[in-house]
């Protein structure tokens, strides 16, 4: 006979809705960024719902938390399933919380249901997912598989001049009797739920996404250095206008790069300009470049001629791009798939196989152990920003298809 896991849907949603008033926006979204007052608020409220189910909490030097149902064999490789509580300065109540509250919910179901798990099932909120206060993101979940060292990640300022060290030191100074586990660990497997953050499953009436992979990422910083002048004297000619430079990069490379395919997703999402003033001819224009693509062959091409451009176009000033981030096109576990799509299918929840177009936690944690991801619809396929939003009932289903396939590899033990 099938065991249904049992999750409490109101419960469930409850939690969400109560997690979304930590950071709460005027416009109904959330601001509850990296190692910010309101992440440490939000970790004492998902603590003190732990703690209800008889999780035990954790946390590491890269500020993840962990909340772990003891299994019979304490040494076994674990079962992982979370994701991250922070969020964009204008986000939504679901991105990431959603996958956090959907885990607690799933470990706290199997905890009361009196079946004690073969090997540990751990909840986890990564630290700093977004990568809006300190770039890039997804630190956390870097530092526990080894891909970044937790001294350089530490350096890292935010716009206002504090490092990532000093916000570590505080949000684990507001827990000073939460126990320090070290980083990394043996992972026998992770899932993340998350919405979609797109419109496919929403368009396609689908209640569950089986998430095939995640398409590659590299990002960038750029730094045009000019001269200053009187905007009224210095002659045309004889300007370094590092803001001229930067409209003549931007022209091109939308133009190249943004029309590679129907693929390919090139954005210039932040731009600074020095001295910023009105009647002087700017110095220094500094932005970033985020371009995404599946094809790791395309997205390497197109990577390769962001530098010439900018290079190209930026006469008579000076540049220098430096690459941030290189996410190659990844492939989740073809097995952890296969069980989400039979989960999803004997609680009666319609699927198809979907990519994601969005950077997640999982792409990390794929590289040192078996991954997947499940993905729920988000109204019109909005998210980043503030009406961001997930039925109950989708919500409801895909922490039921969570808590199947984290119930399947708990209890028998692979």
């Amino acid at each position: 006979m099938m065991h249904r896991p049992l999750i409490d849907a109101d419960r469930l949603w409850t939690r969400l809705m109560a997690l979304a008033e930590i950071g709460a926006t005027p416009a109904g979204g959330v601001n509850r960024q990296a190692l910010s007052d309101g992440e440490i608020s939000a970790w004492r409220r998902v603590i003190g719902w732990a703690g209800e189910a008889g999780l035990t909490p954790s946390t590491d030097a890269a500020g993840n938390l962990f909340l772990t149902l003891a299994g019979r064999d304490r040494a076994a490789p674990a079962v992982l399933l979370g994701s991250h509580l922070d969020s964009q300065p204008t986000g939504g109540k679901f991105d990431g919380a959603v996958g956090v509250i959907a885990a607690l919910e799933a470990a706290a179901s199997l905890a009361e249901q009196g079946d004690r798990p073969a090997r540990d099932v751990i909840v986890v909120s990564w630290m700093n997912e977004e990568g809006c206060r300190f770039a890039p993101g997804m630190m956390g979940s870097e530092a526990f598989t080894g891909e970044r060292d937790i001294a350089a990640i530490r350096t890292v300022r935010d716009a206002d001049g504090v490092s990532v060290g000093q916000a570590l030191d505080r949000l684990h100074g507001a827990f000073p009797d939460l126990p320090r586990r070290p980083l990394g660990g043996a992972i026998e497997a992770y899932l993340e739920l998350h919405i979609e953050q797109g419109p496919v499953l929403e368009a396609a009436a689908c209640m569950i996404g089986v998430v095939s992979g995640i398409q590659g990422k590299k990002t960038f910083q750029v730094v045009i250095e000019g001269a200053e002048g009187h905007a009224g004297t210095l002659a045309q000619q004889e300007r370094r206008d590092a803001l001229a430079a930067f409209a003549r990069m931007a022209a091109a490379l939308h133009a190249e790069i943004g029309m590679i395919d129907a693929d390919i997703k090139f954005t210039i999402g932040r731009v600074a300009v020095v001295p910023n003033a009105p009647s002087v001819v700017p110095s220094r224009v500094s932005f970033s470049i985020d371009l995404r693509h599946p094809q790791n062959a395309v997205l390497d091409a197109a990577a390769a001629r962001i530098t010439a451009l900018c290079h190209e176009n930026v006469a008579p000033c000076a540049v220098t791009v430096t690459p941030l981030v290189d996410a190659p096109s990844n492939v989740f576990d073809p097995h952890l798939r296969a069980r989400i799509a039979e989960a999803s299918r004997e609680l009666g929840h319609s699927a198809i196989a979907i990519l994601s177009a969005a950077g997640h936690d999982a792409r990390h944690l794929a590289k040192i152990c078996k991954a997947a991801m499940i993905f729920i619809p988000c109204r019109d396929g909005a998210s980043h920003v503030e009406h961001e939003w997930a039925e109950p009932d989708h919500v409801a289903a895909g922490a039921a298809v969570l808590a199947k396939v984290t119930r399947e590899l708990a209890l028998a033990g692979a």
